[in-house]
């Protein structure tokens, strides 16, 4: 299966940007979904995850408040809504997609399908 991220772009601090993410080759309803990012020189990091079903979802603590990772499953599709949006928020967002259960896996490698990513980019 292959992820699509996309809604990034270039946004003022304390502004707002949703990221989407969605799939071809499968449905991603039955997989759990988990937003990471990058910055040059650094290790994928874990942002936000949700479960299959929707109703269970977990936050790194620097997200947690501002971001809303959410998925509707009739347009098999998942949401990272991102607002009071900081510049050290700035990187490259990459959706991810493994059968798991909750609590879902905050390590990348853990994951085998991922997107292209999105660049997420916060001016000051």
């Amino acid at each position: 299966v292959q992820l699509q991220a996309s809604g990034g772009g270039l946004v003022q601090a304390g502004g707002s940007l949703r990221l989407s993410c969605t799939a071809s080759g499968r449905t991603l309803s039955n997989l759990a979904v988990t937003w990471f990012r990058q910055t040059p020189g650094k290790e994928r990091e874990f942002v936000a995850s949700v479960n299959a079903a929707g109703d269970k979802t977990m936050y790194d603590v620097p997200y947690k408040g501002r971001f809303t990772i959410s998925r509707d499953n009739a347009k098999d599709t998942v949401y990272l809504q991102m607002n009071s949006l900081k510049p050290q928020d700035t990187a490259v967002y990459y959706c991810a997609a493994d059968q798991q259960e909750y609590p879902m896996s905050v390590v990348a490698m853990r994951y085998r399908y991922w997107g292209q990513g999105t660049q997420v980019t916060v001016s000051s």
